[in-house]
């Protein structure tokens, strides 16, 4: 599908790999609708991009069910998501001289990367179905955002691990419930990349990680996110997958 004059939805779009998304689909000629719980930067790329912003907590349904009707109401149809919203969260074994892991924060992580993924994923694939498909047949695309925490399972991280597992694993069955109806879905399961989320990674361990890419040796650009998300929308035959963005990094 090409982006020209069609309306995709960016959640987590007022920063990091969303903010770039957002940028991709208006460079291309398409409209960018954002959500996000950062109303400031949210409003100041929207006014920039000549977007719309929608202030919203993936984590919670009713608002996103709200944030999507609002947008389809005001900017039109919609034919695409890429859903970068998520939180981070690790540190804590499942069991040691901390004590057991807190549970709370179990939830946390789950309710907002994983329910959040599924949330935004029914109502925009909804939103996406009722319409007519275009010429090709296609109606839309999806892209969610997993992570390689979730590939390889890294010590202290089985909060985030799980909720990426999580997001990968609901790839191919949203493919298979889609696909009848001309809706692409894949995901993206990025390694190291410059975002906020990265921000709170010490320097060091930032710096570990990037000597053990085979090359480059440098956290990933957020622009090279949204180069995937694109060809995505415009490969009309991926679907179904998750595509490692990584460098060849893997954890130890």
């Amino acid at each position: 599908m090409q982006l020209t004059d069609q309306l995709v939805l960016v959640t987590g779009g007022a920063s990091g790999i969303g903010a770039a998304t957002a940028r991709m689909v208006v460079a291309q000629g398409g409209r960018a609708a954002i959500v996000d719980v950062d109303r400031e930067r949210g409003e100041a790329l929207a006014a920039e991009l000549g977007a719309q912003f929608v202030a919203a907590d993936v984590g919670d349904d009713a608002a996103v069910g709200a944030a999507v009707a609002a947008i389809r109401d005001r900017s039109g149809p919609i034919r695409g998501l890429v859903h970068c919203a998520g939180i981070g969260g690790g540190g804590f074994r499942v069991a040691g001289p901390k004590g057991p892991h807190p549970l709370d924060l179990f939830t946390r992580i789950i309710g907002v990367n994983l329910v959040g993924t599924f949330s935004c994923v029914r109502h925009v694939a909804q939103a996406i179905h009722d319409q007519e498909p275009l010429p090709n047949g296609e109606r839309g695309v999806i892209v969610t955002t997993a992570s390689i925490v979730g590939n390889d399972g890294p010590i202290g991280a089985s909060a985030y691990a799980a909720s990426k597992v999580g997001v990968m694993g609901l790839t191919l069955p949203f493919a298979r419930d889609l696909g009848r109806f001309g809706i692409r879905v894949c995901c993206i399961s990025p390694g190291s990349f410059d975002t906020p989320l990265l921000a709170g990674v010490p320097p060091a361990l930032q710096e570990e990680h990037n000597t053990r890419q085979p090359f480059p040796h440098r956290a990933g650009r957020p622009e090279e996110f949204a180069g995937l998300v694109r060809h995505i929308f415009e490969n009309p035959f991926l679907n179904g997958e998750t595509i490692r963005l990584d460098a060849g990094f893997r954890f130890a």
